[in-house]
């Protein structure tokens, strides 16, 4: 036999697209687990053509999943970020919309009980050591498909799943906001200095103003992955907040230690813009501010489910660049925050208050959807 054949499943989780794995199912030795991980997905080649991953940043995704190791947990999660450009999986943070795939999975392949209407899957991810609760429909001992809910970025509608984050604050730095700070100064070359918040909800981000940059914070993803000056800025700014946050030791290895996280935000009061896919115009009355959303080095077509968690954590702080954005207009009055992003609108229920010790995040829930689109054997080559 000159190949070998992993069990996988593909499914469309949230906004992106992922290689689910039982952790069964693959080696128990770390270096010969992502060899093979690297191989069933084709990478590293822009392409990834011999393989099964989608050559994007929002379709070479990887999640392993297995029995907890907590009991205070049903399923172990951990979330890979496979490049396509290097020999690397990075496992330095989470995804939230793959994280929406985890509960369904579980339901299916049996790890939890399926208990009509809703069952709730307790999830510890393990990038980040946190407990992520979801709560899924099922019928007929299987996590629901089909339903009303839809979310901006999808054709169609499915059955809504919600993902409460309220246990993520200081994922990575142990802190809500990793410096202490509200906002922060970062020299950048040909900016001087520009106003930062760096924030740790679900994922580490640091937030900056697009104004800031001489942007006006409705660009679409072309109109800024194009500007390659631009991209050197920005991922400047990226890993000089990773420094500050303790994840990298110099800001030059940002991009190849830490490529993922931590995810950077360009944002902006509520303004009129056009969904870049369809040219729906979005009027800024259904927005509370606008954001632009960077992952692995290049503009999100839509947004991080994570990213919606830390975004709207540091909207709710007194402060940040993000909550002084969503003042401008006087908008955030309600629980649910708007965030406009290139193809639509996110929405998340989140509250935070400020206690003794400093802020604290209270609540952080977002509905996605998500579907299993195949399951089978994927043959990889024994040789290399």
């Amino acid at each position: 036999m000159e190949q070998h054949n992993t069990k996988v499943v593909i499914m469309r989780a949230g906004t992106s697209k992922g290689i689910f794995i039982k952790d069964s199912d693959l080696p128990t030795d770390k270096k010969q687990r992502d060899k093979l991980i690297l191989k069933i997905f084709g990478s590293p080649d822009v392409r990834q053509i011999d393989g099964l991953g989608g050559a994007d940043p929002l379709t070479s995704k990887l999640a392993i999943i297995g029995p907890s190791s907590r009991e205070d947990a049903d399923v172990d999660y951990t979330f890979g970020q496979v490049s396509y450009t290097a020999p690397k999986i990075d496992y330095s943070g989470n995804c939230g919309n793959i994280s929406a795939g985890v509960a369904p999975f579980a339901v299916d392949e049996g790890y939890v009980n399926a208990v009509k209407p809703v069952t709730t899957v307790r999830v510890h991810n393990t990038n980040t050591g946190k407990i992520l609760v979801e709560k899924v429909e099922v019928d007929h001992g299987k996590a629901k498909v089909i339903g009303d809910f839809s979310i901006a970025g999808v054709p169609g509608t499915g059955a809504p799943i919600a993902i409460d984050f309220s246990d993520t604050q200081g994922s990575k730095t142990g802190k809500l906001l990793p410096t202490d700070n509200v906002v922060d100064k970062i020299s950048v070359q040909n900016y001087g200095q520009v106003t930062a918040s760096l924030v740790d909800a679900a994922n580490p981000m640091v937030f900056v103003k697009a104004e800031d940059l001489n942007l006006k914070g409705t660009e679409t993803p072309a109109e800024i992955d194009e500007n390659k000056s631009l991209l050197k800025t920005l991922e400047e700014i990226r890993g000089k907040a990773a420094t500050m946050m303790g994840l990298v030791d110099s800001w030059e290895k940002a991009v190849d230690e830490v490529p993922a996280f931590p995810m950077l935000a360009l944002v902006s009061e509520a303004q009129n813009y056009k969904d870049f896919t369809k040219g729906t115009p979005i009027d800024q009355s259904e927005v509370d501010f606008v954001s632009r959303l960077m992952f692995m080095q290049v503009v999100h077509k839509t947004y991080a489910g994570t990213a919606t968690i830390c975004t709207g954590a540091a909207a709710r702080v007194e402060g940040t660049v993000v909550n002084e954005v969503m003042k401008d207009k006087n908008r955030g009055r309600q629980d649910v925050l708007r965030i406009g992003h290139p193809a639509g609108v996110i929405t998340i229920d989140v509250t935070a208050s400020k206690a003794k010790e400093g802020w604290e995040l209270n609540k952080a829930v977002i509905n996605r959807t998500a579907r299993r689109i195949m399951e089978g054997d994927c043959y990889t080559t024994k040789r290399g």
